[in-house]
């Protein structure tokens, strides 16, 4: 019986993965073997030994501290794409938010409140000041084109007969294939900034996109250009936006993200987060943590892992050894000698890293001993071992 921690409200649709007769879930469960969270931040958070898994519903994991489960070997998923298409539609909004400024309009439209028969009059005397060009015809630049973006640039191309170029230098198989003919592309980042008329951001946050929307950047768009930033708002350096609106660099700043530094800002359409807001999503977020949660519990496969490498395994036909270790030399024949000391065959080994960590799966037809299983969890460099058997 797995015990599983949420440390939010989490869908019932979890449980379409995790049945009642081998898992127990509850918010209160102090020694979990798995942990299910949303928003909440983990970081203050004491990781319990029993402790295997995290799953985040939700493709961010700023709230979950990462170094510190990797050095106890716990693995850390989270669900990319889950909730693709719900920010996909609010990026298209977005697109229309800060090309006709709706919400400026809508904000004025609320002011005339109580001028009753003056109302259509001043309606048709005022809407002057609103008027904003038309998305058909204009360059859409996508940066980053995964799940989310991938739909975005096909939608802009083939719903709102938009211009696409998008660049990803990390761009997957699955993205490429799933890109329309017509998207053009970008050799860097550069060139999407200086051709479109409107750019999008889906990119991580990390070192490298930390304040990347800065002066320097924004001096390379187009005059006018609309940027739109529905990954997070550490992205952008709040004063330069801020100055390229003043001074008419920037057409308008549209983000899923506010800050206090942007909020009643001229030209600047702050949205409250709302990206993953539909119920769809959270489904969607919730079926897949939960799976990818209950396959490493049950299999040890590791699927959508932030800090251990890809590793597909179904039920081991007889006895599974996985060991989560760090990615130095020597590692696969001692781990190996512990098992081979015993007489036992090794009908099989994978071994897959990540940056500074790395897994290795024996499959054999027996377990060894106990003895050789702790002999390999007290070599240096192993962080942990599972065991797994029919």
């Amino acid at each position: 019986m797995y015990k599983i921690q949420t440390l939010n409200a989490i869908s019932d649709i979890i449980y379409t993965q995790l049945s009642a007769d081998e898992y127990t879930v509850s918010a209160a469960e102090p020694v979990p073997d798995g942990v299910l969270v949303r928003s909440a931040s983990m970081h203050e958070t004491e990781l319990p030994n029993s402790l295997l898994g995290i799953a985040r519903a939700g493709a961010g994991v700023n709230n979950i501290p990462i170094d510190k489960c990797s050095k106890q070997g716990i693995a850390v998923f989270n669900t990319p794409g889950a909730n693709a298409n719900a920010v996909a539609e609010l990026v298209l909004g977005g697109l229309l938010l800060g090309s006709r400024n709706i919400a400026g309009g809508m904000a004025w439209a609320q002011s005339l409140k109580g001028q009753g028969a003056e109302v259509p009059k001043l309606v048709e005397k005022g809407k002057g000041q609103f008027v904003g060009p038309e998305l058909r015809g204009k360059t859409l630049g996508v940066i980053g084109l995964g799940a989310i973006g991938a739909m975005v640039a096909n939608a802009a191309l083939n719903g709102l007969g938009m211009q696409v170029i998008g660049f990803d230098p990390f761009i997957s198989v699955e993205s490429a294939w799933s890109l329309s003919r017509g998207i053009q592309r970008a050799g860097s980042t550069d060139e999407v900034l200086a051709k479109a008329d409107y750019i999008t951001f889906h990119v991580p946050l990390n070192d490298k996109t930390r304040g990347s929307i800065d002066a320097a950047a924004i001096a390379k768009t187009k005059p006018g250009a609309v940027l739109l930033n529905f990954s997070r708002a550490e992205l952008a350096v709040a004063e330069d936006v801020k100055a390229a609106l003043a001074d008419g660099r920037l057409g308008a700043y549209v983000t899923d993200f506010p800050t206090d530094e942007m909020l009643g800002v001229d030209k600047v359409v702050c949205i409250p987060h709302l990206g993953a807001s539909t119920p769809e999503s959270e489904e969607n977020c919730a079926r897949m943590a939960a799976a990818q949660l209950r396959d490493y519990l049950e299999f040890g496969s590791i699927h959508n892992s932030v800090n251990l490498p890809e590793l597909l395994l179904h039920a081991p036909e007889a006895a599974r050894i996985l060991v989560i270790h760090e990615n130095i030399p020597n590692m696969l024949s001692t781990i190996s000698g512990c098992v081979s000391r015993e007489g036992i065959n090794i009908e099989t080994m994978t071994n897959k890293s990540r940056k500074e960590m790395a897994v290795t799966v024996m499959e054999m037809a027996e377990l060894p001993s106990d003895e050789a299983v702790d002999a390999i969890a007290a070599l240096p460099g192993v962080i942990r071992v599972r065991t797994f058997a029919r």
